[in-house]
């Protein structure tokens, strides 16, 4: 007995022709809702804590600038190379009023963030998605080809877009000196541009590489080169004029749109610009490429394997190592630009109220007490990197490849603890990295010999912290995996704990949640061993607690 199947006229003639209700569009405005669903946390915590960082840096500069001389010494101090490179172009000096040093001192640094958040919207909307065969299952239905792509940008523009425009109406509320409603508007344009940009740039990441790691890597060495780039420009350009090695930055491309000093919006033109041809390339790109597979072929690998990849510890360490370099010579990087700026420290601080009393509370010389205080933003980088260690384990287990290796004969414990070893180890290196390199150009730009192993003793007094830091995220996966990102909590809390809980005056229970609180001001006071001791305790306890919670719980297999 056979039977006919009627096909209906609005069916494609051809198994790979695009649905012709929608084409190669088919399907983008529900893709564009489920994502908006499945961020719908991510997502406002994102542009919470960038608008955050923007309203806290314009609400203290009153307080640490009080008068014209005070703002005239910092653009004095700011007026050099490593000043420059730090900061932004030397332009804004030349009217120092509170709007021009909130841009000059916020776009480049916000830049990268938001650049980042942009980044990992496109990677888990598309690469992600068909590195875990969940795209193909949508694909299956009546979801055009370029259906994904279009509802990943979408939700990046629609973020980044919020958060400009939340960005516009806040600062369109100062009534500061230098601060004006078309600077607002200019500032929460080009927010929201750069980020469009950066997003752009991932769309074309995703089409070379198959791995979503390998996509976001690619995206974000575009940041860091493009901060990069722009630091040697502005550096080169300390007279006052536009160099033309930051008009290769799309950082670059903000900065000089001048908001608050001269409000130029031609630059924005570039920026748009850029969008597009990325965009297309994308577009094209996805068209030349299998579902799942990248223009770029994978490299076959070795034909036998290494003995240190048969232990859970290598194993673990082969698939963290291009992120473990990649935060290394990050923090070194940054570690480096800090430094250079540290000879500078007492002409930076002086006549500054706030950051005078700040270094006598500390103790200390005033160059050990910037010192001090510079090592929270490279402890909250190292921070970043303790989550993430933890975090890819889950990521293993939710994609189905734990599962093969813990059919064999390896345990649950032995599979995350080589994760969490990776994590612990990891987080200290980097740290101490970046303590080195911070304390080798300190060195070199204060004539104090002694800085470089100071600062690297200093940067390892925050291992124990880190510690705590990946015990958390491992007593997550172990007790609550669903919960497991709530680990960010961590490294967002130093940073708006560390940062803005003096401003903010935080009940001392809040500012004791934090554990890098509870590090020694090291090398502005002297070494106390018995909160490292506490910290090492609770990192103790909340790492056999995650150990024995994969062993009760069941995993999610596929």
């Amino acid at each position: 007995m056979s039977t006919a199947t009627a096909v209906r006229p609005d069916q494609p003639s051809a198994p790979g022709r695009a649905p012709r209700n929608g084409g190669a569009l088919a399907g983008t405005g529900t893709l564009i809702r489920f994502n908006l669903r499945r961020d719908r946390i991510r997502l406002p915590v994102w542009v919470f804590v960038l608008l955050l960082i923007t309203l806290s840096t314009a609400s203290s500069l009153e307080a640490a600038y009080p008068d014209a001389a005070d703002r005239a010494r910092a653009a004095e101090t700011m007026n050099s190379p490593q000043g420059l490179a730090m900061s932004g172009p030397a332009h804004y000096l030349t009217d120092y009023h509170y709007g021009s040093m909130l841009a000059h001192q916020t776009i480049s640094f916000a830049s990268v963030l938001v650049g980042i958040m942009s980044v990992l919207i496109i990677t888990r909307h598309t690469r992600t998605e068909e590195e875990t065969g969940r795209a193909e299952l949508v694909r299956a239905g009546v979801v055009g080809r370029h259906a994904h792509l279009t509802a990943a940008l979408s939700v990046a523009v629609i973020a980044n877009a919020v958060l400009g425009l939340l960005h516009t109406a806040a600062l369109s509320g100062y009534s500061a000196a230098g601060f004006t409603a078309e600077g607002a508007l200019l500032y929460g344009a080009q927010t929201a541009l750069i980020g469009i940009v950066f997003a752009a740039v991932a769309a074309v990441t995703v089409q070379i590489t198959p791995h979503s790691r390998g996509a976001s890597g690619w995206a974000m060495a575009v940041i860091g080169a493009s901060y990069a780039i722009r630091a040697a420009g502005d550096a080169a350009g300390a007279d006052g004029s536009a160099s033309w090695l930051s008009w290769l930055s799309p950082i670059g491309w903000v900065l000089y749109t001048y908001p608050y000093v001269d409000n130029r919006w031609w630059p924005l033109l570039i920026c748009l610009a850029a969008i597009a041809a990325l965009v297309w390339l994308a577009f094209r790109f996805s068209v030349l490429r299998d579902l799942g597979a990248g223009l770029r072929a994978a490299r076959p690998g070795r034909p036998v394997g290494s003995d240190a990849l048969a232990t859970p510890l290598g194993f673990a360490l082969r698939l963290h190592r291009g992120l473990l370099i990649g935060f290394a010579v990050g923090l070194a990087l940054l570690g480096l630009m800090y430094g250079s700026i540290l000879g500078d420290a007492e002409e930076m601080m002086e006549g500054i109220d706030a950051l005078e009393e700040a270094v006598a509370e500390l103790g200390g010389s005033v160059i050990e007490a910037f010192a001090t205080m510079i090592m929270i933003p490279l402890a909250v980088v190292a921070a970043i990197y303790a989550v993430m260690a933890p975090l890819r384990a889950r990521s293993e287990e939710t994609s189905g490849r734990a599962e093969p290796l813990l059919a064999t004969g390896l345990s649950r414990t032995r599979w995350l603890a080589g994760h969490l070893v990776v994590g612990l180890a990891g987080s200290t290196l980097i740290m101490a990295l970046g303590g080195f390199f911070f304390g080798l150009a300190g060195a070199a730009s204060s004539d104090q010999d002694g800085l470089t192993m100071e600062l690297t003793g200093a940067a390892l007094a925050y291992a124990p912290a880190f510690w705590v830091t990946v015990g958390v995220a491992a007593a997550l996966i172990g007790w609550l995996p669903r919960a497991a990102p709530a680990a960010w909590a961590v490294p967002a809390g130093v940073f708006l704990i560390g940062y803005l809980g003096v401003l903010f005056d935080f009940p001392q229970w809040v500012m004791n949640l934090d554990p890098f609180g509870h590090v020694p001001d090291l090398p502005s006071a002297e070494m106390n061993w018995t909160p490292l001791a506490i910290l090492t305790a609770v990192a103790v306890l909340l790492l056999a607690a995650g150990l024995a919670g994969i062993r009760r719980r069941d995993l999610e297999l596929k």
